[in-house]
């Protein structure tokens, strides 16, 4: 059995084994990062096809939030998974993300609306129409879920218009109950800002004026 005081004379740094980090940059660059007598090497690696600067999830997000009896909000793969469409008894779907299709048009009633995830997207300008629709599902006694891409900013921004339009919430607590609904929910800064400031009564009487003034 050897000494410490032998292991140490025959340590040498060239058996320590290289520490080297793969670093991809939220440009897709992938670089490796190779600490070596010392100092730091950076070395670009070679691009992947599609590469990506996050880690990129291919899970699937089924869960749902039910914010009201006939209002429900989820992600698009909930919205893509009949299972959960039958289990939940929803009639119709209202689908505001940004290039995703309906699965099941013969089966559900759509309305759909591009819109994009963007802060300066003016999201309040779609309440009216949304509430409309879902105003409708519940005439019918039906369920509507709402979905965006990942449920979570545009989705869930028009949900709280809703509550703010419809039952006179104001905006924290709106954002509080669709909150506890689904954890998830996040508007994006720009949409955040909106929702504070909306006033559905402004909006409904401006509309209202602008009808009469094409009318006459």
């Amino acid at each position: 059995m050897h000494s410490l005081a032998e292991e140490i004379k025959t340590f040498s740094k060239a058996s320590l084994r290289k520490q080297c980090t793969h670093v991809t940059t939220l440009t897709g660059k992938r670089l490796l990062e190779t600490w070596k007598d010392s100092a730091l090497r950076v070395e670009e690696e070679e691009e992947e096809e599609g590469a990506c600067g996050y880690v990129q999830d291919f899970s699937l997000d089924l869960q749902v939030g039910q914010v009201r009896p006939h209002v429900l909000l989820a992600s698009q793969d909930a919205a893509q998974d009949l299972d959960t469409l039958r289990k939940l008894k929803v009639s119709h779907i209202l689908n505001v993300a940004y290039g995703v299709e309906n699965s099941f048009p013969h089966l559900f009633e759509y309305k759909t609306l591009n819109i994009l995830d963007l802060p300066e997207t003016p999201i309040t300008s779609y309440f009216r129409e949304c509430s409309q629709f879902i105003d409708e599902a519940k005439a019918k006694d039906g369920v509507v879920l709402v979905h965006c891409n990942a449920g979570v900013s545009r989705s869930a921004a028009v949900v709280i218009g809703y509550l703010m339009s419809r039952e006179g919430l104001t905006f924290d607590d709106a954002f509080a109950l669709v909150k506890a609904a689904r954890l998830a929910v996040r508007p994006n800064p720009g949409f955040y800002q909106q929702l504070k400031a909306y006033r559905p009564q402004e909006m409904e009487r401006d509309h209202a004026r602008d009808v009469n003034l094409e009318e006459h």
